[in-house]
């Protein structure tokens, strides 16, 4: 399940991404993403899962973790506080953590970094990278909306995964699809996973099925 990764001290041919994913529902998240990246081939993938991760992907998915780590150039084991993406010196474009537990929230929220995961994410924060935290929890508490602001403070983006309907997704993929390329947007990434907005769809244009 993890990959070894020798830096050769050259500039990388892709820009890397850090891709954590934690223990909370909904690793389909995870899983459209990484595969949008595959398809992509713009970013070199860095993966790595927290403890509960494990469980949540055989829970939801069924999904063993080797098959799911596969979808990743390269995969760090969680306790591995000497891999390379645990120091600021390996050059990255940032980190995304999709879908992010109100544990690992409030873990990056006050710098306790117990695992690779929440270091990685530290790491993003003290160098100024791009920190994106999918996080996956509702209702929400006074303490989550404060973590929230806390990390938020500290430079890193909170963007939940709130299903957007304005351009009528007609199956769950198109949902996926969407928040997949939210995030790619955030570190500035191509990719052809939604249609932009361009305007009201003038009625001419609108299916039977959508009037």
């Amino acid at each position: 399940m993890s990959a070894e990764y020798r830096d050769t001290g050259l500039a990388p041919e892709r820009p890397r991404l850090i891709v954590g994913v934690t223990g909370a529902s909904a690793p389909q998240l995870a899983i459209h993403l990484l595969t949008a990246l595959r398809r992509l081939r713009v970013v070199e993938t860095h993966l790595v899962l927290s403890r509960a991760a494990h469980r949540t992907l055989e829970l939801e998915t069924g999904l063993r973790p080797e098959e799911f780590c596969a979808l990743a150039d390269v995969t760090h084991q969680r306790g591995d506080i000497a891999a390379s993406i645990a120091s600021g010196s390996f050059l990255t474009m940032g980190m995304v953590v999709v879908p992010c537990s109100m544990k690992t929230l409030a873990g990056i929220a006050h710098g306790y970094s117990d695992d690779l995961l929440s270091r990685a994410a530290d790491v993003c924060l003290k160098e100024r990278r791009r920190l994106v935290l999918v996080t996956r929890e509702t209702p929400l508490s006074l303490v989550h909306l404060r973590n929230m602001t806390a990390v938020t403070e500290a430079g890193a983006i909170v963007l939940p995964p709130v299903p957007a309907f304005y351009q009528r997704p007609d199956s769950i993929e198109a949902l996926l699809a969407h928040l997949s390329g939210k995030i790619l947007d955030q570190f500035g990434i191509e990719h052809d996973l939604f249609p932009r907005w361009q305007g009201p769809i003038p009625a001419d244009r609108l299916t039977g099925a959508a009037r």
